[in-house]
């Protein structure tokens, strides 16, 4: 069951005053179509929010901290709902984030050429 749209806007605003450093540090590279796509943060996807989602090219990128080795079977069924709902889901730990955000960015701005090809050559 969806959530009034008041109560997701609400959530995706406390998400984002709640993000992690290597969310912030990311969404500086992601923010302002640098990766040649538009991104959110903490947004809606269907009963679940994303950390970072491309709705035009239904690209979903998720950081995952500790908290997500004890949850990795509720974020397995999340991504097979997305996947089933037509989103690429890439994942990228906390630590891959911190340390190595330029190699975070450029797998996902090799993924947004991929899909932007897909999407002008189907």
């Amino acid at each position: 069951m969806l959530q009034p749209r008041s109560r997701t806007t609400q959530r995706a605003r406390a998400l984002r005053n709640a993000a992690t450093p290597a969310e912030r540090l990311l969404w500086r590279y992601l923010a302002g179509s640098r990766t040649g796509a538009k991104f959110n943060r903490q947004m809606p996807v269907g009963p679940f929010f994303a950390d970072f989602v491309c709705r035009s090219l239904k690209l979903v990128v998720e950081i995952d901290g500790i908290s997500h080795d004890r949850t990795w079977q509720a974020d397995a069924r999340r991504d097979a709902w997305m996947r089933g709902e037509g989103y690429t889901v890439l994942r990228f730990t906390n630590a891959e984030v911190l340390g190595n955000v330029e190699g975070v960015v450029a797998a996902i701005w090799a993924e947004v050429k991929r899909l932007q090809d897909l999407q002008d050559h189907p």
